[in-house]
């Protein structure tokens, strides 16, 4: 490699051009066959801040999903793990305020009367109703909230553009803007293989305590294909695996983190099998879906001002690869010199060696915000002025090549600012 040359580091799949899709409106409702709410039930004090969400499909469908592997689990995803696994659903309750977690029984009570006023509500089986939390560790959660909420809830649900965007704010905690995504594409999964046209969307909230092992703080997405359990938990446990699983905004891993796919069949033709050509078109969409919302957790990180992609290649193997990008990524040296637009390398480099991960220093390249500022274990000439203007953008590139093999990882994360002390701080005052 010459000096001059830049890393190759492999593209984003945010881009759904290249399988077929496009974006579209309507967030979670743009798959057929949801509805969705939010609402303001109580949760909080503030009546102009809406604090629960429910999504519903308009009848049982398919569902999957994967949850916090935190051993201090809360209540809810006791309760909608064991559900989830009969690879069915109809309806998802989700509230912020409170994230019922280490609330022992009278949490688990909680959270199960909670699905059946849904249930009753929809007149559907309880089982057939998830439910997640977030919020504050430690207070037991009112049923009040919901008692008065639900019926509210199911009245204003609806198929719009609004009713998914009030789903995606009723969710948030320190969010500062609700994320959502949806795209549209054909697939051929129509009688006769015929092509149809596809939807997937979604939801989620998450800004702290951002460093997920299954997925992160909550999501919900939908899509209209005929997709198969089997189907729907491999595509959803792929892409939350290289999206969701790449996110770290402080190394923190939630108590309440949940990943809730809904597919309706709402489109009709043939089910959708692991395997099949039309499967891996759905599995690209919901990945690319994954992938948007994964970014936009990590740019809206708790105080952050700047979205961080962390590529690390040439490792040998991904588990290392993944290591060094994680060093990187959490490093707080590395996050709070680019919240001060400081070009230095060298807190990069000593993250990746501190990390117990074997290389050369010496077969080492490292390029930053596109620059090359290390080749071979040493440094290049930098353009200070330069590196200061490539700060302007709204996201900072890092990538570094071990010189060892052909793995790669991909991390996103954010700077480090005086805000999230001050958010994390005053988080329960």
């Amino acid at each position: 490699m010459s000096q001059q040359d830049l890393i190759s580091v492999p593209p984003s799949i945010t881009e759904p051009a290249s399988f077929g899709f496009s974006p579209c409106e309507g967030g979670i409702c743009a798959a057929m066959g949801i509805r969705a709410a939010g609402i303001h039930a109580g949760f909080r004090p503030d009546p102009n801040r809406k604090d629960m969400a429910l999504v519903v499909a308009d009848q049982t469908c398919t569902c999957a999903a994967t949850f916090t592997t935190n051993r201090f689990c809360a209540a809810p995803v006791q309760v909608s793990r064991s559900r989830a696994a009969s690879g069915h659903a109809r309806a998802v309750i989700l509230n912020s305020g409170n994230a019922n977690a280490s609330t022992g029984e009278p949490g688990v009570q909680v959270a199960k009367a909670s699905t059946a006023l849904v249930a009753q509500a929809l007149g559907c089986d309880e089982e057939d109703v998830l439910v997640a939390s977030t919020g504050v560790i430690g207070q037991q959660l009112p049923l009040g909230p919901y008692e008065t909420g639900v019926p509210v809830a199911v009245e204003r649900l609806d198929h719009s553009t609004d009713a998914a965007h009030d789903a995606a704010r009723a969710v948030m905690t320190t969010d500062t803007v609700p994320k959502e995504v949806s795209l549209v594409g054909p697939v051929a999964c129509g009688m006769d293989d015929d092509e149809v046209m596809v939807h997937v969307g979604g939801f989620v909230k998450g800004s702290g305590m951002i460093m997920p092992n299954m997925a992160t703080m909550l999501c919900v997405l939908a899509t209209d294909a005929p997709l198969t359990h089997e189907a729907a938990q491999a595509a959803l446990s792929a892409a939350v695996s290289v999206t969701f699983n790449k996110v770290t905004v402080d190394s923190d891993t939630s108590t309440n983190d949940t990943c809730i796919l809904l597919a309706t069949g709402a489109t009709g033709g043939n089910p959708i099998e692991l395997g099949t050509d039309a499967y891996d078109v759905i599995a690209a969409a919901i990945r690319c879906a994954c992938e948007n919302l994964a970014r936009k957790i990590a740019a809206d990180g708790e105080g952050a001002t700047k979205l961080v992609t962390v590529d690390v290649l040439g490792a040998a193997n991904e588990s290392d690869a993944d290591t060094v990008a994680r060093a990187i990524a959490n490093s707080p040296l590395v996050k709070t010199a680019i919240f001060g637009h400081d070009a230095n390398w060298g807190r990069i480099a000593g993250a990746a060696g501190k990390c117990g991960v074997a290389f050369d220093q010496y077969d080492v390249d490292i390029d930053f915000l596109g620059v090359p500022v290390l080749r071979a274990g040493l440094p290049l000439p930098m353009d200070e002025e330069d590196m200061l203007q490539r700060f302007e953008s709204p996201e900072v590139t890092i990538a570094i090549d071990l010189g060892v093999g052909d793995s790669h990882a991909r991390i996103w994360t954010c700077d480090l600012t005086h805000d999230y002390v001050t958010i994390n701080g005053d988080y329960r005052t």
